[in-house]
């Protein structure tokens, strides 16, 4: 059966922002699992999105409290619908990214990362696909808030949509 992903990271409540916008929380109640790649910010934000989403499959990252590091592992491997994922917050720098996917997790199909802000979509020399939804709440220099939608089913992932939403 397809399961519809909403891909998030970098949320930053309430640091960065006070919460989430509309758009994202639409996406939230849309969608059959959230993966959130880290840097929540707060135990009480991560509640809260566990508590209004379907499912949830998060990784801590850098900028969250130990609080947080005692719930969620740092590094996550899980399927959905016959599709391999791993999930972590910081992966490599642009150089050797590609590389440290495949060192971490070589039978993974999909790797969802974030701390860099920066939304990509791509596939290692392996067919790994690569994948940071960006950030719904603290931009940097990109033009767009930014998270990712995709579905999982039979084995594959598809349509992967990187969906600008608002602040």
């Amino acid at each position: 059966m397809p399961t519809r992903l909403l891909l998030v990271s970098d949320t930053h409540v309430p640091q960065r922002a006070r919460q989430l916008g509309d758009d994202t929380w639409r996406l939230v109640d849309e969608a059959d699992l959230v993966i959130h790649a880290g840097d929540w910010n707060s135990v009480a934000f991560y509640d809260l999105v566990r508590d209004r989403a379907a499912q949830v499959q998060g990784v801590w990252g850098n900028n969250d409290p130990s609080e947080l590091r005692e719930l969620l592992p740092e590094f996550a491997r899980f399927e959905v619908e016959g599709v391999r994922f791993a999930l972590t917050h910081v992966l490599a720098d642009a150089a050797t990214r590609e590389r440290a996917a495949e060192d971490a997790a070589p039978d993974a199909q999909v790797f969802v990362y974030g701390h860099s802000h920066i939304p990509w979509n791509a596939f290692t020399p392996s067919g790994m696909q690569l994948l940071n939804p960006g950030s719904p709440t603290d931009r940097r220099r990109q033009p767009h808030w930014t998270v990712m939608t995709a579905v999982a089913d039979s084995g594959e992932l598809r349509d992967v949509r990187l969906i600008p939403v608002e602040r």
